[in-house]
């Protein structure tokens, strides 16, 4: 098996009337992630490291938000997809590491059922599943409390 290790981002401004769902895991928050689908920033962020890692481009191309069939879309859905990608070409996940950026909601205490949802989705063990956050130390916009960003790293093993 080859390794190919594919990087993804992510960032959604914070709104009212929104829920705020990371990682498949809805967190229970005063505000919410705009977005045209349900915003989540970690999945995302996965997704598009997975897309990458496959050099099959980014989840725009898989899932334009110009399409109204889009709107308000679980991003489970996103991730499923990504998974079957994965399969489709013969492959597996090695492992993956998420990391959300924002000074609130804390992260940490939702960051294991964030990593079992996430196994669960992707159809992997718990184990090759990393979330983690940081903080911007209050500077720039998550600082500012206006949006919440996510990057992540992916390691798919394809056939050689």
């Amino acid at each position: 098996m080859i390794p190919r290790i594919g990087t993804g981002f992510d960032v959604h401004a914070l709104a009212e009337g929104r829920p705020m769902i990371l990682c498949g895991v809805t967190v229970p928050h005063e505000l919410g992630l705009a977005g045209h689908s349900d915003a989540d920033v970690g999945i995302h962020a996965l997704c598009d490291a997975i897309y990458g890692a496959l050099a099959e481009g980014d989840i725009g191309r898989h899932f334009p938000p110009s399409e109204a069939s889009w709107k308000d879309a679980d991003s489970a859905r996103f991730l499923r997809h990504a998974a079957e990608r994965i399969a489709a070409r013969g492959g597996r996940l090695a492992n993956a590491d998420i990391t959300i950026i924002c000074e609130r909601p804390k992260i940490t205490p939702h960051a294991p059922a964030m990593r079992a949802r996430l196994a669960e989705l992707l159809g992997v063990s718990i184990d090759l599943i990393s979330v983690k956050a940081t903080t911007t130390e209050r500077l720039g916009f998550p600082g500012r409390g206006e949006g919440i960003a996510a990057q992540a790293a992916a390691l798919v093993l394809l056939p050689g």
